[in-house]
């Protein structure tokens, strides 16, 4: 039998058998069973060792502690009304979902919800999901009914199928990920099917951003947000809650604000979400098409009898990664970002805090400097290059991203994608990131 005869035969026998597992549960990536790495997991370690607590709240339950714990701004607070979430029962237009973030972890809250939803996110997993039964302590005595048995407090729990039937699908790229939807909802919050949905990222169209989403503030353009639908009078027939075409900056007239941290959501903040989620999901893609090029590299070497010298790879595992890799070099730059035709302003203090959390150089400036006249960042490219989930790429994952990155930036490669960064921005985000990013290689430190 010829080696390209006992590859055929060795494909067609190992497929079948794994033909109905998720690609993220078989090997290397183990979704299920791998131990997680997000300070979401690392908060959970920190509770079961007594080194961390959750403090209740009378009327937001755990929320408060948590995202001081995780260390997420209340202002990042964007309400979602549209009926498509776990607690999706316990939502509607009166009643909106909360969703929290920061750089690598999500929280959603929803009125009289008895979980707290979390996502936090793994350099190789991808999203990793969790839950908080929004239960008093008082009400959480181990089991048991003796007043003076010690308090259980509150507990993270990690979820696997009861998220990944949507955030391991088609709309994450079969990758354990997030989404934000944008759908055509109706009186009551339920997503008219018949209008289909859009996944949002910086690159959707404002006019197409945030149906079933309050919004607080202006974008200048006439959004879905604040907006609901008669099925039976088309989806061409909206419902502007404030009628004068869906902008609002304030909710207190349509739910009770005392109900949440913030009486916002601001779209400041929604559009830094929606530029995220999808970094991250890109990221991950990233990562877990790394990790099994290399892994089927392995089998099929071993499977041959082959050995290779250290630190080399054949061209089809090294074109698998480039191709992996790509998809994020492009959406870290911000190709085919969605012009801005008027400045966004928000109604919370989230413009104001996101830039200072930003590392800066001795010109003062940082990757997280916002613009919102005609383009979200002021330099585009993605802050997460500083994230944990970043750092965490496979070794040759991150050296293909560097050196992509090194090249449009330089001006080596000038392709049609990469246009919209001017002479200027490439010269000045080189020179941030010289200072800001220990980790370079060292040829960015070359004059481009």
């Amino acid at each position: 039998m010829n080696r390209l005869t006992f590859l055929i035969v060795l494909t067609s026998f190992v497929v079948p058998a794994f033909a109905q597992v998720d690609e993220y549960e078989r090997a290397p990536i183990h979704y299920s069973e791998a131990v997680p790495n997000d300070p979401i997991a690392h908060l959970k370690s920190r509770i079961e060792r007594g080194e961390a607590n959750l403090e209740w709240h009378d009327t937001l339950g755990y929320l408060p502690s948590l995202l001081k714990e995780l260390d997420i701004p209340a202002s990042s607070q964007g309400l979602v009304f549209s009926r498509t979430s776990l607690q999706r029962d316990n939502i509607s237009p009166k009643k909106p979902r909360a969703i929290y973030y920061g750089d690598d972890a999500y929280v959603g809250y929803v009125q009289d919800g008895g979980l707290l939803e979390l996502a936090g996110q793994d350099p190789t997993l991808g999203a990793v999901f969790y839950t908080v039964e929004q239960t008093p302590p008082d009400e959480s005595r181990s089991g048991s009914s003796d007043p003076a048995a010690p308090r259980k407090g509150a507990q993270i729990v990690r979820q696997t199928d009861n998220c990944l039937s949507c955030h391991g699908s088609g709309m994450t790229v079969e990758i354990p990920g997030l989404t934000l939807r944008s759908v055509f909802p109706d009186e009551r919050g339920s997503a008219i099917l018949a209008g289909g949905t859009k996944v949002a990222t910086h690159a959707t169209p404002l006019e197409r951003r945030w149906g079933g989403w309050y919004l607080t503030g202006s974008t200048g353009v006439r959004t879905m947000a604040n907006t609901r639908f008669k099925p039976n009078k088309g989806l061409n027939d909206p419902i502007p809650l404030d009628g004068t075409g869906g902008e609002l900056s304030d909710l207190s007239s349509h739910i009770d604000t005392s109900k949440y941290l913030t009486p916002h959501s601001d779209p400041v903040a929604l559009m830094l979400m929606e530029h995220q989620v999808e970094a991250h999901n890109r990221l991950a893609y990233a990562a877990q098409a790394t990790l099994r090029a290399l892994h089927d590299e392995k089998v099929i070497n071993d499977a041959l009898g082959e050995t290779r010298a250290p630190g080399t790879h054949n061209d089809s595992t090294m074109s698998r990664i480039r191709n992996g890799c790509e998809p994020l070099v492009e959406y870290l730059l911000f190709c085919e970002e969605a012009a801005l035709t008027a400045p966004i302003t928000g109604t919370s203090d989230f413009a104001k805090e996101f830039p200072r959390r930003g590392t800066r150089d001795a010109k003062g400036r940082s990757l997280r400097d916002l613009d919102l006249k005609t383009r979200l960042l002021r330099y585009p490219l993605s802050y997460l290059i500083y994230s944990p989930t970043f750092d965490g790429l496979p070794e040759l994952a991150k050296q293909r991203v560097y050196q992509r990155l090194w090249a449009v930036l330089s001006g080596a490669d000038t392709s049609k994608q990469f246009a919209h960064l001017s002479p200027e921005d490439r010269r000045a985000i080189v020179e941030i990131l010289r200072e800001t990013k220990p980790d370079l290689p060292a040829y960015w430190k070359r004059s481009p």
